[in-house]
């Protein structure tokens, strides 16, 4: 979000369309092309149709407006900067299930990391649900799509009142399970499958590294990038170029640890398949 550098943001959005691809497949692909693409179409187009700084005049828009290559350029890097944030946001919501956010922060913050996780998996809940209840209100011929206009309101609000209702009781349902079960109070324990081992160490010190060197580099003007009144930046020298790889480097270290963790997983399956000869 802060580095408007267009070789940084070709080098955030590349890594994560990368790593959407590889968690989710052909479904981040439909969602890049249906969803991701017109969006950054959209927000390049309308940069340039209200903005007119810049200093490289190309021509002049029916409104009597110039048009200027800056402000092409600047809608660009804003679609690109949209686009990969929305993605990373998408990759969040794949990897980070309630269980996860539960074990970071429930002895830290037990009340707002119940919320939280509850608000993360009410939405693929709630769909779950609606599914449920369509086909049901389908089965008696009470769906949206059965009757004329005015039928069809009526039978869109039972089915929203009924997924309202579900919402409510489920919350409530939820509240009192966990203060039954004594969350948040002093001194309660928790199961969980999760450790920090050796490997989370390394990946936490790998992690800071690249942060510090980052910020360090940011702070020394290495992404230094404007669009007003002329596109300039940070020359390519050395420091650029570190910085850059190793932004990279970042952005491409969640593929490699899901890489190297199936390589791990698939050695020790064929390990496994392989039978002892008994003579």
């Amino acid at each position: 979000m802060f580095f408007m550098h267009p070789v940084s943001l070709g080098i955030s959005l590349g890594a994560a369309l990368a790593y959407a691809v590889y968690l989710r497949g052909r479904k981040a692909i439909r969602f890049s092309l249906v969803f991701m693409l017109p969006m950054m179409v959209m927000a390049a187009l309308i940069n340039p149709a209200f903005n007119h700084e810049g200093a490289t005049l190309l021509t002049y828009l029916p409104s009597g407006n110039p048009l200027t290559l800056e402000s092409i350029l600047y809608g660009l890097a804003a679609a690109a900067m949209l686009a990969a944030v929305v993605t990373w946001f998408s990759c969040y919501t794949a990897v980070m299930t309630s269980d996860k956010f539960v074990y970071l922060f429930g002895r830290i913050i037990p009340a707002l990391s119940l919320v939280l996780s509850m608000a993360l998996r009410f939405v693929p809940k709630f769909q779950a649900q609606f599914h449920v209840v369509s086909e049901a209100q389908r089965c008696i011929g009470r769906d949206v799509s059965d009757g004329g206009v005015i039928r069809r309101i009526r039978n869109a609000v039972t089915i929203f009142s009924i997924m309202l209702t579900w919402s409510l009781e489920n919350a409530i349902e939820t509240a009192d399970s966990m203060k039954s079960r004594g969350y948040g109070l002093p001194g309660r324990t928790a199961f969980s499958i999760y450790r920090f081992d050796d490997r989370d160490k390394m990946a936490l010190g790998w992690l800071l590294y690249c942060g510090f060197f980052l910020c360090c580099g940011a702070a020394l003007g290495g992404f230094a990038w404007r669009y007003y009144p002329t596109a300039k930046g940070a020359p390519a020298a050395p420091l650029t170029v570190c910085l850059q790889a190793v932004y990279l480097a970042l952005c491409l270290t969640p593929v490699f640890l899901n890489i190297r963790a199936d390589r791990t997983w698939s050695r020790l399956d064929a390990r496994n398949e392989v039978k002892p000869c008994i003579k």
